[in-house]
């Protein structure tokens, strides 16, 4: 039975009373004031201080949070996560605070936000509902604010990215001297949250018909892996697998093997379709879901919504040793908070995650999650050379938009200037003539907007093509009714904004029209794969591509295993393609792509984009690997455009007088720890040993005996670490401790080989090994901090890479 009162003023007393008890606090507010948060800055600490879970997001709306509100907000307590709506202009008005205990849960929503007179003697009007926290209104309420709190138009709140709104809102407000009267006009244009284009809304894949459910093609191999690491003793391992190829087929007949399990998904569709999958490989085992509506915490296979089993209370619901298997499917998501919080409480005797795209799609590594264990891995590319998946034919067109002028927004293009360049009925007959020359039977169009997909399904439409535009905004009929007149032939195309990026397949799809840039290259690969089932009516896919002067334009063919300097003459079948796939591009486009090669300064840009984003995100400048486990760009293109990572911090303009200093004087050493050759791991272990002897000591001579003991313990600690770079016959006497042994390799490869290719840099010398250049007692500590972020940077990639190819 719910209770529902309205509350007109001195909200501030309610929000305190619940602030005392509750385990779970969400707080949306379009704007926040300093005297909003000097009312509630104690109870928020201690409620914090209890452990509670709190958020708080709110918006820079014209730029009506105050600055130093936001610092304040974040500095309250390290464990509250306080995040802003990047609004672009478009309103941003919501008004929330949501509550959740043992017993209820809390909806507060209504006109007040987080100020002292809005919360106090204002007159406002807020509508309280007490439920059962598992009722709908709550429920509702509390996943709506994670998916805005979470949405990519949100940033961290930090130190970094509080002075640069402080920036905007200075100069905003130095241009806009009569903003309440302009708030007030704007806001009774649009009093409505927006909501992304964006933002995905997977359907439920139709069902396929297996037959009998055996394992097939990938999974036969992919379980024989799966069990032999299982055997032998590891704990964790990931599944790295194709769209198209059974990863969740394969999870279950993995899972047969064990008595109690959990499958994690982040899509409520994935969950009952995990969940289907299962019952027809495990036979008389009870099946359960776990997700807010539903809490079946007693079956034996248990398919959780990581947004509900995330939080406090119902993660505590099971006992950590609770389940012998978990299953995080989608793994590349699984750096993020909500599942970190879940797999560092539970202790299964082993942790399987599944994926076909891994390299850090949100900007973290997922790589050391299952501890450097891979235990099979496929591509699109792979499977197709092995028949598993459909052959294609890859037709880039050109597109003659040029995207320089068009704003960059850190991430993405700012969308109204972006649609201003679609919208044009010139470049829809060109995508359609593209379209007619080069199609087949049924079509997924990817569009980046909703007004793009409507804009060009009703152009295809007016020349008497069937085609529906669906996203996550359309409210007509079930999306599964247009999904399957496209799968029978009734429809032409669906043209979909990011509706088809996970968990749906279309098996009889043949064509893929690309009428985006591209801006996520991992995105990319996922849509890719929508047109790569095998079907009977298909011979191959075939991918239409736009291509202009985007960013991404010169790597995206990298992943069909093109070079991106192309020689104009061999324009059809390239023999780096698997057999039967086509790469036809037009020449324009040819010659575009060579002339983004030849022009370095907007890879430059890139990556200075790309470290910002990430600096933002930590509140701080980010160290080396940090800019490889968080960053989109990889970081071996710093040292590719730079020579070093030192270089490019003082090329962008982030250095301190006394580091640039640093960086001028020894520039050629961080290039050599850059640059040396890592056949295998052997030199940076050296290095690291003499980095942990402290920044006044890393420099003193060293001898192989010396390093021998930490040498030896390094490669023998983590299991991928020895089957790596200490196997074989003669690592075997080596694994028993010969110290002597190990000392005689150290002597005869790393000392010796480094010495050999430095220039002079590196000396080793009758048993002795060192570095050649003289140290300023001033300089010792940058110099030092510098080495050792290239170091653990180059054997955290090198050992990332070498598993990836096991």
């Amino acid at each position: 039975m719910s209770k529902v009162q309205l509350i007109t003023n001195q909200l501030a007393n309610r929000l305190i009373e619940k602030l005392e008890t509750a385990d779970t606090i969400y707080i949306l507010t379009s704007f926040v004031m300093k005297s909003g948060v000097d009312l509630l800055e104690k109870p928020l600490l201690k409620a914090a201080e209890r452990n509670a879970d709190i958020k708080i997001c709110t918006g820079d709306y014209l730029y009506i949070t105050q600055p130093e509100a936001i610092e304040k907000l974040a500095a309250i307590h390290p464990s509250i996560e306080v995040r802003m709506w990047k609004s672009n202009g478009v309103s941003f008005h919501p008004k929330a605070y949501l509550f959740e205990d043992e017993k209820n849960g809390t909806s507060i929503i209504g006109s007040s936000n987080l100020s002292r007179s809005a919360l106090t003697k204002g007159y406002e009007w807020n509508v309280e509902v007490d439920e059962e926290s598992d009722g709908d209104l709550f429920l509702t309420a509390a996943q709506t604010f994670l998916e805005v709190f979470h949405h990519e138009q949100t940033i961290a709140l930090n130190k970094v990215t509080a002075e640069l709104y402080k920036s905007k809102y200075e100069i905003f407000h130095a241009k806009t001297p009569q903003l309440v009267k302009k708030w007030t006009a704007l806001e009774e244009q649009d009093l409505m949250l927006p909501v992304s284009d964006e933002k995905a809304d997977i359907v439920k894949d139709p069902p396929v018909l297996y037959g009998s459910i055996q394992p097939r093609f990938a999974q036969i191999e992919a379980l024989e892996e799966l069990n032999t690491v299982y055997e032998s003793g590891y704990d964790s391992a990931m599944i790295v697998m194709a769209t198209g190829l059974g990863k969740t087929y394969l999870a279950g007949f993995f899972a047969e093997r064990f008595p109690r399990i959990l499958f994690i998904a982040h899509l409520e569709e994935i969950l009952y379709q995990a969940k289907s999958s299962f019952e027809k490989i495990i036979q008389n085992r009870s099946l359960g879901i776990y997700n807010g509506r539903i809490k079946d915490s007693k079956a034996s296979i248990i398919f959780a919504s990581i947004q509900t089993l995330s939080r406090k209370k119902h993660l505590e619901v099971f006992d950590v040793n609770e389940f012998d298997l978990i299953i995080v499917d989608e793994f590349h998501h699984a750096a993020a908070a909500s599942y970190q919080k879940v797999i560092n409480y539970f202790k299964p005797a082993f942790l399987l995650g599944i994926t076909a795209t891994p390299d850090r799609n949100d900007n973290r590594d997922v790589y050391d999650l299952c501890k450097g264990n891979v235990a099979y891995k496929i591509d699109f590319l792979e499977a197709i050379e092995k028949n598993w998946l459909s052959a294609f034919k890859y037709v880039g067109i050109y597109d003659d938009t040029d995207y320089s002028r068009i704003s960059w927004l850190g991430s993405r293009y700012d969308e109204e200037e972006l649609l201003a360049a679609q919208l044009r009925q010139g470049m829809a007959d060109k995508i359609i003539e593209a379209w007619k020359n080069h199609k087949q039977s049924r079509t997924i169009v990817f569009c980046s907007s909703i007004r793009q997909a409507d804009f060009l399904s009703q152009a295809f439409s007016d020349r008497g093509y069937r085609t529906v535009s669906l996203h996550s905004q359309y409210k007509g009929l079930n999306r599964n009714f247009f999904i399957e007149q496209l799968d029978r032939g009734e429809l032409d195309a669906i043209f979909t904004v990011n509706l088809f990026n996970e968990g749906v397949d279309i098996p009889s799809v043949d064509t893929l029209l690309f009428v985006r840039p591209t801006e996520s290259l991992t995105v990319f690969t996922q849509q890719i794969g929508r047109g790569l089932r095998l079907h009977p009516d298909k011979e191959k896919c075939v991918i239409i591509d736009l291509i202009g002067n985007y960013r991404n334009a010169d790597l995206k063919l990298s992943l069909l295993r093109v070079p991106v300097a192309l020689d104009k003459k061999k324009s059809g079948d390239l023999p780096t393609l698997p057999a039967n796939c086509v790469l036809d591009l037009e020449m324009k486009v040819i010659d575009l792509l060579n002339e983004m090669m030849r022009k370095k300064q907007p890879r430059k840009e890139m990556l200075l984009a790309n470290y910002n984003k990430v600096k933002e995100e930590l509140g701080k400048r980010p160290s080396y690997l940090e800019l490889y486990l968080k960053g989109a760009e990889p970081a071996s293109a710093y040292k590719s455009e730079f020579k070093s990572y030192p270089a490019f911090l003082n090329w962008a303009d982030e250095l301190h007088e006394n580091e640039r200093r640093v960086f001028e004087v020894y520039k050629d050493w961080f290039t050599e720890v850059e640059k040396t050759v890592m056949t295998k791991s052997y030199k940076m272990i050296v290095l690291l040993y003499m980095l942990n002897k402290g920044p006044e000591n890393w420099l003193k001579l060293i001898t192989p005996e010396e390093v021998a003991p930490f040498f030896f313990n390094y490669l023998t600690e983590k299991e991928y670490r020895k089957n790596i770079d200490f196997s074989g016959k003669a690592a075997v006497e080596m694994w028993n401790g010969d110290l002597n042994k190990v000392a005689k390799l150290i002597r005869d490869m790393p000392m010796t080989k480094w010495s050999g290719s430095s220039n002079g840099l590196v000396i080793f010398n009758e048993g002795k090994f060192s570095f050649n250049f003289t140290v300023n007692e001033n300089d010792e500590l940058q110099l030092y901090r510098w080495t050792k972020e290239i170091c653990e940077y180059r054997l955290h990639e090198y050992f990332e890479r070498k598993e990836k190819k096991l």
